[in-house]
């Protein structure tokens, strides 16, 4: 469930890219490849204990788990250009049953969601009650 003390927000990554289950075997990774500006400056909102949703975007379209962001942004190691931000994530708990795009989209308490109204935002914020809603449809609290 919710925790008030911290935001929450949705990661998408292409899982032939970087799964979850890349996340899992990892331990942990810096959140890099982001080139836009909106999504840049959620992850410089982000603080260390905030809770990602994390969704396998393109072939599977549907949040697999919940990761937690252990270190705040920092210059992506990736480039040398300094606009660019990662965040260190871990995870922290596979879904039972992950939430599929088509599930949220029925859903009528995620109508507002960024992943419904801005699907394209590679890092948008999620609201407590989303992310409780989000995680109760795939089987956790």
């Amino acid at each position: 469930m919710p925790n008030p003390d911290f935001r929450y927000w949705l990661v998408k990554s292409e899982p032939f890219k970087y799964s979850w289950a890349d996340l899992v075997k990892d331990g942990w990774t810096y959140w890099d490849g982001v080139r836009n500006y909106e999504a840049r400056n959620n992850i410089r909102s982000m603080a260390v204990g905030d809770q990602l949703l994390f969704y396998h975007s393109n072939e599977d379209r549907e949040v697999v788990g919940i990761a937690e962001v252990i270190r705040e942004n920092y210059q992506d190691p990736t480039t040398d250009d300094d606009r660019w931000s990662v965040v260190d994530i871990k995870p922290l708990q596979a879904l039972p049953k992950p939430v599929t795009l088509a599930a949220i989209k029925k859903e009528p308490r995620l109508s507002t969601m960024q992943l419904v109204t801005r699907s394209r935002l590679s890092v948008s914020p999620v609201t407590a009650d989303e992310f409780g809603v989000v995680v109760a449809m795939g089987g956790l609290g």
